[in-house]
């Protein structure tokens, strides 16, 4: 959150040194600009980025779901309730909405703000592919996520990298007409550190999207591992999670109904790039989940020490 901010906030600088700048440093009206912005984003996100992430998706709420399903699917939907409930209890959380995408591909996702104010969404698909512990597992994982705060912090991150990718555009766009030849007079004025500073300055604004993009990944890296073993810490099943996830691997279709603003939220990838599939730093870069792999490998471990 640090590096966020401290980046926005140089987006912000470099506008006033180099496009508002003529040889002296005016009131910073662009960095305040940027990180008032990049609050008000994350404010607002804060407390609306839950529904508008289930209504991206096409989630119903799970009572819609079972009124307008078959015998079977209310079954199903029964049983997601209950597992819910078995879940919410074991994890000391108060019980969140519920919801089901319409989407045949497997996949579960977790979002709200709070403890107090969170849903969990699950696929069609993965109610069709998973048995109860296996429903279990992935339920557990996501509550996970909201017992971590992950939600909260993954949708202030998304807010914030969005706003940073408007902010380059805006900066980008101030270069294109003209603060490019006000920025090099001062960056002349200003001598060597000064042509340095706006190098790097030029580079952070065309490179925005890729490296707020890159620092949403690294934290939601990370935080997949500490849901998985949080997961096998409520279930007492590490093994019910590692079949979960295979099944989710196996599964060739991407998620069409989840969006890539919204691609880290899920328990897999749901745009199938061949990017997660890898190891190394682009992947460690670019990749929204860690390798499949090394997350079923991961729990393997556990369930048979």
């Amino acid at each position: 959150m640090a590096v966020f901010v401290a980046f926005v906030a140089f987006l912000g600088y470099g506008f006033d040194r180099f496009y508002l700048g003529a040889g002296t440093m005016p009131f910073p009206i662009g960095t305040v600009f940027a990180l008032g912005f990049g609050s008000v984003s994350a404010v607002s996100s804060y407390y609306a980025g839950d529904r508008a992430v289930l209504l991206s998706t096409g989630a119903v709420a799970l009572d819609e779901a079972a009124a307008a399903g078959s015998d079977d699917d209310r079954l199903k939907l029964q049983q997601l309730q209950n597992v819910v409930d078995e879940m919410s209890i074991a994890a000391g959380l108060p019980r969140p909405k519920v919801y089901v995408v319409p989407d045949p591909d497997p996949n579960a996702f977790a979002t709200g703000r709070n403890q107090e104010h969170s849903s969990i969404a699950v696929t069609r698909g993965l109610l069709d592919a998973v048995n109860r512990e296996e429903l279990q597992a992935v339920v557990a994982h996501e509550l996970s996520h909201v017992r971590n705060l992950d939600i909260r912090l993954m949708t202030v991150i998304a807010a914030m990298v969005g706003a940073a990718v408007l902010i380059s555009d805006w900066a980008g766009r101030g270069l294109r007409m003209g603060g490019g030849s006000r920025g090099k007079k001062d960056g002349k004025a200003s001598g060597g550190a000064g042509v340095i500073l706006l190098v790097i300055w030029i580079v952070a604004v065309i490179l925005a999207p890729l490296v707020g993009q890159a620092l949403a990944m690294m934290v939601s890296r990370r935080r997949e591992y500490l849901a998985d073993a949080s997961a096998a810490e409520l279930t007492r099943n590490p093994l019910a999670l590692a079949s979960a996830l295979e099944k989710i691997d196996a599964a060739a279709a991407p998620t069409e109904a989840v969006k890539r603003g919204t691609a880290h939220l899920c328990i897999a990838d749901p745009l199938g790039r061949a990017v997660g599939l890898r190891e190394g730093p682009w992947a460690n870069l670019m990749a929204s989940h860690p390798p499949m792999k090394n997350r079923i490998a991961a729990l393997h471990e556990m369930g048979f020490r």
